[in-house]
Order: C-alpha cells, then sequence, then structure tokens
C-alpha cells in the first residue's frame, strides 16, 4: 500500500479473496510487531475512524496525517 493510501479492514479481506474475514485481518494486524515497516496504520474501519493501534490511537493519526501531508507535498 503506497504512502498516503488506506483500506479498510473489509476492503483488505476482499483483496485477500476472502470477503468475510475482516475480523482476521483485523486480528493479524493488531498482532505485527513492526508497526511503521509493515503499514498496519493504514487499515481503518468502514466508518472512516481510525480505529485502535496498538501504540495508541493518537499515534496512528499522527502518522495518518505525517503520511498523508507527505504524500500531498510530492504530488
Amino acid at each position: 500500500m503506497p504512502v498516503g493510501a488506506l483500506v479498510t479492514y473489509g476492503g483488505l479481506s476482499a483483496n485477500l479473496q476472502n470477503p468475510n474475514a475482516s475480523r482476521a485481518v483485523g486480528s493479524a494486524v493488531g498482532a505485527n510487531p513492526v508497526a511503521f515497516l509493515i503499514p498496519c496504520h493504514r487499515v481503518i474501519r468502514s466508518t472512516g475512524e481510525t480505529g485502535q493501534y496498538h501504540w495508541g490511537s493518537q499515534r496512528k493519526s499522527a502518522m495518518l496525517g505525517w503520511e498523508a501531508a507527505k504524500a500531498f507535498a510530492e504530488v
């Protein structure tokens, strides 16, 4: 997933050709031990809310904002 891009848990499970696996996707994302290297912070709820994050929802929002600004600056 490129910097600045977002995907929902359901969208990611659909991309994996298993549209009913959004809870499994959430569990896998939540178990990610290397945070920024594997961009689990780019997975959000279908409502548009950022949702939970192992290192806190404020950090997740800050990372998403930083990436969005960086992606916008590169355009």
